[in-house]
């Protein structure tokens, strides 16, 4: 009963790891138009990745509430459960972006071979991902609030920007993704909330009412009320309010 919850950590690694094969699949394919104008895209579809970066986070949900359930928590489970997370919401993020930075390159003129170099930052995320994950294992402290953004919510506003791309008919939206720049401020952005000592809110409720948990009931009803309006984009939205409710709410969420 006691390696259950390993199980659970094990299948968020298994989808991390297809979600990395999906992201990898997806050659980029040009082709032109009526009128002769090239055309880009990536034909496979990487919210495929997406939906498995998802499940990975389900599962990694699971594993805690398992571990608690049969009473099942180790020092083994505690690192596993990092090793996972650091491919299912570090290296298979990372590719994400890799690939939206190469379709972002291709726009220009022998942009299809642009040198690794240009790509490399993508990387960035998963080396923050780690350290992140490194610092969290020594630290005994964060049990209702964290130092730095978590992992996984890194992975998961990452793995909606494939979502977003498809799904979310705005062209200053696409453009903006394709945007080299905004890609490459994204990464840094998310880089330095992971390894930052930023103090933000962890979602365990620590008891049934509602003063106490104020600043987690706020961002529910945020996440709800936003995939209503905006679907896709939610995702984004409730991660940045995520981070703005644990500022604004600090004495409450430590």
């Amino acid at each position: 009963m006691k390696n259950i919850p390993n199980l659970f950590t094990l299948l968020n690694l298994f989808f991390g790891c297809i979600a990395i094969v999906y992201t990898l699949q997806n050659g980029i394919v040009i082709t032109a138009d009526a009128e002769g104008a090239l055309l880009l895209d990536i034909p496979e579809k990487i919210w495929m990745a997406s939906l498995f970066i998802g499940l990975a986070a389900v599962v990694d949900f699971l594993d805690g509430f398992v571990a608690r359930l049969f009473n099942a928590s180790s020092e083994m489970g505690k690192q596993l459960d990092s090793l996972a997370d650091v491919v299912s919401f570090g290296v298979a993020p990372g590719m994400i972006i890799y690939q939206f930075l190469r379709l972002s390159f291709a726009q220009g003129e022998g942009g299809i071979d642009t040198s690794i170099l240009w790509l490399a930052p993508a990387f960035i995320l998963p080396c923050a991902a780690a350290w992140r994950l490194a610092r969290f294992n020594l630290d005994n402290s964060q049990s209702f609030s964290f130092k730095g953004m978590p992992v996984p919510a890194v992975g998961i506003f990452v793995a909606s920007l494939p979502l977003i791309y498809w799904n979310v008919n705005e062209a200053w939206i696409q453009e903006l993704l394709l945007n080299k720049w905004f890609l490459f401020a994204l990464v840094a952005v998310l880089s330095w909330l992971m390894v930052s000592n930023l103090p933000l809110m962890a979602l365990k409720f620590k008891d049934y009412s509602i003063k106490n948990n104020l600043p987690r009931l706020l961002l529910l009803i945020i996440a709800v009320v936003a995939f209503v309006l905006v679907k896709w984009l939610a995702i984004p939205i409730t991660v940045l309010a995520y981070v703005l409710l644990s500022l604004l709410f600090k004495n409450k969420t430590t």
